[in-house]
């Protein structure tokens, strides 16, 4: 029942976020991150949107996953994550997305998606990995959260809850988004805002 009424309330935080980019002649959702397979099929944000800003020094680039607490990374060697979860016990990890301040333009707005690829066609609501219970798939988060160790960076910073249920496997998903700044032309995506898109793989692995 907690499961149920989590991601009842996940759903609401998500239509809300998006309604106003609904265009209600065609009903098409042209709003990030949900447009991602919850609203539309659409397999990633440059569905929508345009690969155009000019945050593409990855040296400079914050893309991380950390635990709540202790503020460890899951990061790997090579670049993705990996999570290793007892089953039926939850973890708070916080997704941090931002870029180092250099004296140039700063990103406004950071969205994001954890969504595996298997579910795009499916009908459900939840792109997350099937068997997983999670709080906060997506957001689109302004800059300006504080953090230890990451002074001198322009961040968006939220907690994420994730528990593998019984039939929950180990999986390979994606964080994908786009580090933004402007507003997008309503029905028209890939105009009024720039933006830099990336993409994580982030590992999932239950341990019995």
């Amino acid at each position: 029942m907690k499961a149920t009424i989590m991601m009842f309330l996940a759903v609401l935080l998500l239509l809300a976020a998006v309604i106003p980019s609904l265009d209600p002649d065609s009903q098409q959702a042209y709003a990030y991150p949900p447009g991602v397979g919850i609203l539309s099929k659409s397999k990633n944000c440059l569905a929508c949107h345009t690969n155009n800003g000019p945050w593409t020094d990855q040296g400079k680039t914050i893309i991380d996953i950390i635990e709540k607490d202790s503020k460890k990374s899951f990061q790997l060697p090579d670049g993705s994550f990996l999570l290793q979860i007892k089953r039926h016990e939850p973890l708070t990890v916080r997704t941090v997305i931002g870029y180092k301040k250099n004296g140039a333009i700063a990103p406004y707005r950071n969205g994001w998606i954890y969504v595996d690829p298997m579910t795009i066609e499916s009908s459900s609501l939840s792109k997350f990995a099937p068997g997983w219970d999670v709080n906060l798939q997506a957001s689109c988060r302004l800059v300006g959260d504080q953090l230890d160790g990451f002074e001198d960076c322009d961040l968006s910073v939220l907690p994420m809850t994730i528990r593998p249920l019984d039939s929950a496997r180990d999986a390979q998903i994606v964080l994908q988004g786009m580090l933004t700044r402007g507003e997008s032309v309503k029905g028209k995506g890939k105009e009024g805002m720039i933006g830099t898109y990336f993409e994580r793989i982030v590992k999932l692995k239950v341990l019995d």
